[in-house]
């Protein structure tokens, strides 16, 4: 075979192309970045359009339906969902997965356009955005005080904290709930704006005139040029009540004459709740193309910072960090995969019985994971999960074509040939057989790197890395293992004796081995003279397989149940309800969670970027699985018969965020 020719001819070269693979590959994982799952881009585009003041019906009837019309229009919609609520409406349209997503929104934004001549004029703009699971926010903080109101607490936050926080390499936007705005209240004293003669038109148009700062032009000199900014904007209720709103009989009439100017603050539309007390909180979303672990690390070194130059009494809690959760998630794939190779070679060595034989077959599983890290980064996978789960299948394939190599060679060894010779026949003996058995498996796995939608995407990182990993295995059966037992004797296979007592231990076994393998003849025997038999066995195998998913003895879904030590409820308020009563619900089903002694804390969250005041989630966070008896799943049952008790509220409790 050429290559196992020329690599025991140029031993060399072959230790030097398995350092460079092995060098390059630990490049490619210093390289790569590590998230919890795969990078998916999914062609849906989110659209929410308000209309303030409108009902469910009315938004139906004159948003909802028209702009859908409108929207199915646009080829390549695979499926739409529209929801009128309380001020607004909100479709969701799938695209079909060749649909690039950019043209897709252009698209949207292209067709409400074309209707909005026929549509309300009191609907303010749509707001489109492009949906894609990297926008989740990866760390979710609170910023809470037993002495500041939440206003203060949101001028602390912004934009001190806030601005701090966006300056960390790979963050994407700091997303504030809770907030409490400042707004100027201006007060109208009827009575006295009727002794005065003056409207609440010229009131409205005082503001909007004298209350503004603007460039009015520029003085040039015969050198230098200077910009003049007409200083307009008003700070404090005192320059408020100064302002001069009209002139009666000579007089100047200021705003205080007939109105007060209150300093106070906007209409809250959002809320966050951190074991019931009032606060405010922080999303932090990560940018594409960073590590979610990595910036996690320094958004937590950030936040500490930071909780040192806060006023006395103010503490930053961070509530949610996936970045914890995909470290820790990586780190159990790479314990299995550890564990999975050492049993592997552990294996190897029983049943070899000869440490050379071990190492020798061994090698294949470190330099062929770590050259699978190049293909992993040339391709642009990030260290995830279905990468890492691809790698630990893979391990005892890895080390197949080595074993079977070295296998033959040793018994060509036995056969009385020297080492070379048995190295180079006995690697072309079996060369067509293990190129045949590796191509094999990567005619299997390189198809489900094509499948289409949002499954190959998901897969094709799991499919791509076996597939590689299998390929570099392959080659290194055919190059390092020739070589190496071209030139590295084993003794105790040339003297056919085992001098040490783990050998002959080891040999003792392989003999009880040999003679159960002798008995199986016997089942293979009965298997021959009852084909009719092994048939109908083979056949009723096959089907019972496939009919415990129909029955309902196997359940199916598209992730498996994890217990991630947290629990979210989502809450509906009926149309109309306020913030009030929605914190009045929440809480109720928060105090449940909280009674539970499995709880650590409970995070509500309430309102959001959309003004809708009727929605809301709890995050209930656990104690670690080590410190309580109840699994993330049946806690989750559990709850959500407590929580379905509760009236006026629709609650839908989740164990994951998917």
């Amino acid at each position: 075979m050429v290559i196992s020719d020329f690599a025991i001819k140029r031993p060399m070269i072959t230790v030097v192309t398995m350092v460079a693979l092995v060098v390059f590959g630990l490049f490619a994982l210093w390289r790569l970045e590590v998230d919890e799952f795969p990078d998916i881009q999914q062609p849906v585009v989110l659209t929410f359009i308000p209309y303030p003041g409108a009902s469910p019906e009315g938004v139906e009837r004159e948003i909802l339906k028209p702009v859908e019309d409108a929207i199915k229009g646009i080829s390549g919609v695979d499926k739409m969902f529209g929801t009128a609520g309380d001020g607004y409406a909100q479709i969701i349209t799938l695209f079909l997965f060749e649909k690039d997503p950019q043209v897709a929104t252009q698209d949207i934004r292209d067709a409400i356009s074309g209707i909005r001549a026929d549509l309300p004029i009191e609907m303010k703009e749509p707001v489109l955005q492009r949906f894609d699971p990297a926008d989740q926010p990866i760390v979710s903080m609170t910023i809470a005080s037993p002495t500041m109101t939440p206003a203060q607490l949101t001028r602390l936050a912004d934009p001190d904290i806030t601005s701090d926080l966006r300056g960390i390499p790979g963050i994407a936007q700091v997303q504030l709930v809770g907030g409490v705005e400042r707004e100027m209240t201006i007060q109208l004293k009827p009575q006295e704006l009727q002794a005065a003669g003056i409207g609440v038109g010229q009131v409205v148009q005082a503001l909007q005139s004298q209350n503004l700062a603007a460039p009015v032009g520029r003085v040039n000199g015969n050198l230098d040029e200077r910009t003049i900014r007409l200083q307009g904007r008003l700070e404090g209720p005192q320059d408020f009540m100064n302002l001069v709103v009209a002139e009666r009989g000579g007089q100047i009439v200021r705003l205080g004459q007939v109105a007060d100017a209150i300093d106070g603050t906007q209409e809250q539309r959002s809320l966050a709740l951190y074991n019931g007390v009032e606060a405010v909180g922080i999303n932090i979303v990560k940018a594409k193309g960073y590590s979610t672990t990595d910036v996690s690390a320094k958004i937590r070194a950030k936040v500490a910072e930071i909780q040192k130059t806060l006023p006395v009494g103010v503490k930053i809690d961070i509530v949610k960090d996936a970045g914890q959760r995909v470290q820790a998630s990586v780190r159990n794939v790479e314990e299995a995969l550890l564990i999975g190779a050492l049993l592997t070679v552990l294996v190897v060595f029983v049943f070899l019985n000869s440490w050379r034989s071990t190492v020798i077959t061994g090698l294949a599983l470190p330099v062929s994971v770590l050259a699978s890290f190049i293909a992993v980064w040339a391709f642009g996978f990030t260290l995830n999960t279905m990468s890492l789960l691809g790698l630990s299948l893979a391990i005892g394939i890895l080390i197949d074509d080595a074993i079977v190599v070295r296998e033959n060679i040793v018994r060509h060894i036995e056969m009385g040939k020297d080492h070379m010779t048995a190295s180079h026949e006995g690697t072309d003996e079996i060369g067509l057989a293990v190129a045949a058995t590796t191509f094999s498996i990567v005619a299997v796995f390189v198809p489900v790197a094509f499948m289409y939608g949002v499954a190959g995407q998901w897969f094709k990182p799991f499919a791509l890395t076996i597939a590689s990993s299998v390929l570099v295995s392959l080659f290194v059966s055919f190059s390092l293992d020739p070589m190496l037992s071209a030139y590295w004797a084993d003794p105790q296979v040339e003297a056919h004796e085992r001098r040490n007592p783990i050998a002959r231990t080891l040999d003792r076994f392989n003999q009880w081995f040999n003679r159960m393998a002798i008995k199986y003849k016997s089942v293979i025997a009965w298997a021959l003279d009852h084909r009719v038999a092994m048939v109908l066995i083979a056949v009723g195998s096959f089907v019972g397989a496939l009919a415990l998913p129909a029955v309902g003895l196997v359940g199916a879904s598209f992730f498996g149940s994890e217990d991630q030590s947290e629990v979210n409820i989502a809450i509906e308020t009926p149309p109309g309800s306020n913030l009030a009563y929605t914190r009045i619900k929440a809480e109720e089903a928060a105090r449940m969670a909280r009674a539970h002694k499995e709880v650590r804390f409970t995070y509500t969250t309430l309102g959001g970027q959309t003004g809708d005041v009727n929605t809301g989630n709890i995050y209930v966070r656990m104690l670690p699985k080590s410190d309580r008896s109840i699994g993330a799943e049946d806690f989750g049952r559990q709850l959500r018969e407590e929580v379905g008790r509760i009236g006026g509220a629709t609650m839908s409790v989740f164990t994951n965020d998917f």
